[in-house]
Formats: C-alpha cells, sequence, structure tokens
C-alpha cells in the first residue's frame, strides 16, 4: 500500500471550477481509493492505494474526464518522491524568504520544455531549484516582487496552465498528510 498526494489544478478558485471536496472524497473512496482525506478546498487531497502508478493515473484521468471534465492536470506524488525531494532541496528553501512556491509538474508535461523556459529567464530578487517533482522558486524581497520573473513572467509562459503551483507552508502540509494515515495515532 502505497500514500499519494494527488494535487489537482485550478479548481474552487475565484468561484470558478467548483467542486465539492467532501463529494469527490466519496467518489474517490468509490474509485477504490482507501483512506482518502482532502485538505482545504483548493485540490489537496491524500489516499493509500496498492495500485501500480501507470494504473492509478490512468484511473484518475479517465475519472476526471467523466465526473471533472475541467480538471485537466493533476500531479501525483508518493510519499517517497516527496521524501526523496525534500533530501534534495537547497538550504535556501529553509530560510525566511518573502514568498516560497513550488511549481509542480503535472503528469504528461513536458518537463524539458518547461525546464528550458523558465531557465531563460532572467532573475531579480529571486532563486530556483529544479526539482523531480518540481521548480522550487523563492522570491527575496516583497518590495521587488513585482520586478521577478516569477510575477512578469510565470504567467505568460506556455506551460502555465498546465502545472499546479503550491506555497511553501502547503508543501510542508503535503509532507504531513503523507506520513499521516488515518487511524494512526
Amino acid at each position: 500500500m502505497t500514500r499519494f498526494a494527488l494535487l489537482v489544478r485550478g479548481i474552487n478558485v475565484g468561484g470558478k471550477h467548483k467542486v465539492v471536496m467532501a463529494q469527490l472524497r466519496q467518489e474517490l473512496t468509490e474509485l477504490g481509493l482507501e483512506n482518502v482525506e482532502i485538505y482545504i478546498n483548493s485540490g489537496n487531497i491524500f489516499f493509500d492505494t496498492s495500485m501500480p502508478r501507470i494504473q492509478l493515473v490512468e484511473s484518475l484521468q479517465d475519472f476526471f474526464k467523466e465526473h471533472y471534465p475541467f480538471i485537466r492536470y493533476f500531479s501525483l506524488l508518493s510519499q517517497e518522491d516527496y521524501e526523496e525531494e525534500c533530501s534534495h532541496l537547497p538550504n535556501w528553501w529553509s530560510q525566511d524568504l518573502a514568498r516560497k512556491d513550488i511549481l509542480l509538474y503535472t503528469e504528461g508535461l513536458d518537463v524539458d520544455q518547461v525546464i528550458e523556459k523558465v531557465n531563460s529567464l532572467e532573475l531579480v530578487d529571486e532563486v530556483l531549484h529544479f526539482g523531480k517533482l518540481g521548480i522550487f522558486w523563492g522570491k527575496l524581497s516583497e518590495a521587488s516582487y513585482s520586478k521577478t520573473a516569477y510575477h512578469k513572467h510565470l504567467l505568460k509562459m506556455p506551460f502555465y496552465r498546465q502545472i499546479t503551483i503550491r506555497n511553501a507552508k502547503t508543501f510542508d502540509k503535503i509532507g504531513q498528510f503523507l506520513k499521516h494515515k488515518e487511524g494512526d495515532t
């Protein structure tokens, strides 16, 4: 049995693409996922399954296509994936920066193209780390945030609608949910 985080892009944001999370939890349980948990209302779902990853991805894609056709992109990471990523994070990720986000790669995304595009940007008071799960992006100063490549260029990037973004606090919370299983004390 493997513990996974399913991170969905673009639901319950600004009144668009409304998803009742309790209903989604029930539907995913009926799909055969176990110990399904939801964190906040914006697409952070955790569960256990013994389904092989490739089968799980296909099953989730089919499920969303049928029940929530506006959900086209999602990230799927196991507890092992998360722990591996955390063991390779740069020192600045644990420092107190103005803002820290992870741009999570989604299933089927051309990661090499994303890295190439982001690498072409001129950084202004910001730092990057390219991880296996996504791009860790730190903004050093709130005063210069509007001048950063993140602020000025990210929304215009061709891959923007295919990634899902979480801030550092949510990324930490994802780790907590991946370690916790319902029934644990």
